[in-house]
């Protein structure tokens, strides 16, 4: 049935592109809607429920970077960038906006493919497994690992999907550094091997963001020397 399949929206200024894009993902198995930009998309958005979004960062008006940071304030759902934009820093700054993956034009549809699939397994993965949560506590900020949901004073803090894979990983081995790759290999956090352990070093800067008091002297979320990163909660 239709409504059992991965719901796709797809944000992109280039009629043709739109066109392949939507006629190769029906193909493999998805339910894809297009926008021409983002208000387009924000129209799509009020009215149908996605799994995923692919944004496009050049258009038209409002970037894709301003609607990723702006959208990802309300929702965690994944977002894929793609775009000609390929370089490192252009795709540290889409991780920064809110990004769950990020792969450049041109690109090999199969690789399009894996990424979407990999995406959707690891949001599958931070849904409600158990009703018996199991919490950590750092300060006034509280994780369930289980449901994969933060709260700050009781207030719901959204995570994306990366940045919840990346809590729980070090939430279950608190007090136990995790290196990089470890990191990446269990949150998918990167996927470029040009920006790799930068990748990871970004989410974590976001997670502070939202779990310290003073981010730039964490207290829970640490850096080991030589060897990544460890949670230790209270």
């Amino acid at each position: 049935m239709v409504a059992d399949l991965p719901h796709i929206l797809v944000v992109d200024d280039d009629d043709r592109l739109r066109t392949l894009l939507q006629k190769y993902l029906s193909e493999n198995g998805f339910v894809v809607i297009s926008a021409t930009d983002a208000q387009n998309a924000r129209d799509k958005l009020r009215s149908l429920a996605f799994d995923l979004i692919i944004l496009d960062l050049m258009m038209p008006g409002e970037s894709g970077l301003e609607f990723a940071t702006d959208y990802r304030q309300s929702s965690s759902v994944p977002i894929l960038m793609l775009t000609a934009m390929g370089e490192s820093e252009d795709r540290i700054r889409g991780l920064e906006c809110g990004a769950d993956d990020y792969l450049t034009k041109p690109f090999e549809p199969r690789e399009l493919l894996l990424r979407i699939n990999n995406i959707l397994k690891r949001a599958v993965l931070s849904a409600p497994v158990s009703e018996t949560p199991t919490m950590v506590s750092m300060g006034d900020a509280e994780f369930d690992i289980e449901r994969g949901e933060l709260k700050v004073a009781g207030t719901p803090v959204r995570l994306t999907t990366v940045e919840v894979q990346l809590l729980k990983a070090l939430a279950e081995q608190p007090g136990e550094p995790l290196s990089r790759d470890d990191l990446i290999e269990r949150t998918g956090a990167a996927t470029d091997a040009s920006s790799g352990g930068r990748a990871v070093d970004v989410q974590v800067t976001r997670l502070r963001r939202k779990i310290e008091a003073d981010p730039k002297l964490p207290r829970y979320l640490q850096t080991v020397r030589g060897k990544g990163y460890v949670l230790l909660p209270d």
